[in-house]
């Protein structure tokens, strides 16, 4: 470092001296050494809880909820006819794992989520994609969608049925409505949402507009894209359930229905778990691929 840039002497009260202090020490032209505190990581600041093994504390809240609610149905404060205990639940999923019923009700529902994810999912990218690129686009395409997307998606389900019949096309299309609407909002406000003088720079660089897209808009928009991926898979979900609830004769919704006939509660949480897990699972998958896709973005990941 040369004197020029040096840092300044900044202006302050004086060091206190030996002296100064009246400690009486003889000689005393030295200065009180500071006190030196040790410096504690920000990891080791949370106290014991932080110490907790991390899968540990996010299963606390599950298993706390199912401990309690063991103690309720024993105590007799919750009857078998109102809920289930989860003993009751847990034989029962295996009676259905066992017989296969389980399993090929997974196996139907799965199918028309990931069609009706796939349709729509097209469905709202192609779109956002139309609308976001152009505004000649956004002016034919985005009034409509924004109008249509008010419209509450589960009371289209009689006019499906009526233009579509009873089989698997109602339950198809309602899911993918449900999916397109999220996927759109979400890509079309990612595209719209790039940072304007990344673009400015593209084109400072030579980039022509499919170079802009390329390697600007879409990198810039995919963080909204992938957020709108998890919404459409939970709203696949909730549309696969009022789909199944109508009309069916096969998957979870059908089995959810047939239990509530016969007033076979713990059938019924079976399925509800089984739904919540498909989700967690989904949930799971996307993260991963975001966290792929996403590298180059680094987040802020809490403390």
């Amino acid at each position: 470092m040369t004197v020029d840039h040096a840092p300044p002497i900044l202006a302050g009260p004086p060091a206190e001296t030996a002296e100064t202090a009246g400690t009486g020490a003889s000689g005393a032209s030295a200065t009180v050494p500071p006190v030196l505190e040790p410096v504690v990581p920000a990891a080791r600041r949370g106290g014991r809880i932080r110490s907790v093994p991390r899968w540990l504390r996010r299963t606390a809240g599950p298993l706390t909820l199912l401990v309690l609610w063991q103690v309720l149905s024993a105590t007799g404060v919750l009857s078998p006819d109102t809920l289930a205990s989860p003993g009751t639940v847990a034989r029962a999923g295996a009676d259905l794992i066992a017989d296969g019923t389980l399993p090929s009700a997974m196996g139907i529902s799965l199918r028309r989520v990931v069609v009706g994810l796939l349709v729509g999912g097209v469905a709202g990218i192609t779109l956002a994609l139309l609308s976001g690129l152009s505004r000649l686009g956004e002016d034919l395409i985005d009034a409509t969608v924004q109008m249509l997307r008010t419209v509450p998606w589960v009371g289209l389900i009689p006019l499906f049925i009526i233009w579509l019949g009873i089989g698997e096309a109602p339950k198809v299309a309602l899911i993918a409505l449900g999916v397109a609407f999220h996927l759109y909002l979400n890509v079309y406000a990612g595209i719209r949402g790039v940072d304007a003088q990344l673009v400015e720079a593209g084109q400072a660089l030579g980039l022509n507009r499919w170079g802009l897209i390329r390697h600007v808009v879409l990198p810039g928009a995919l963080p909204g894209a992938m957020t709108g991926l998890r919404y459409s898979l939970a709203t696949a979900w909730l549309a696969l359930v009022f789909g199944e609830s109508i009309n069916a004769d096969d998957g979870i919704g059908f089995l959810m229905n047939q239990a509530r006939e016969f007033f076979r509660t713990d059938v019924i949480v079976v399925c509800l778990v089984v739904y919540a897990f498909l989700g967690l699972i989904a949930d799971a998958a996307v993260r991963t691929l975001e966290r792929l896709l996403l590298q180059w973005r680094p987040t802020f990941t809490g403390q």
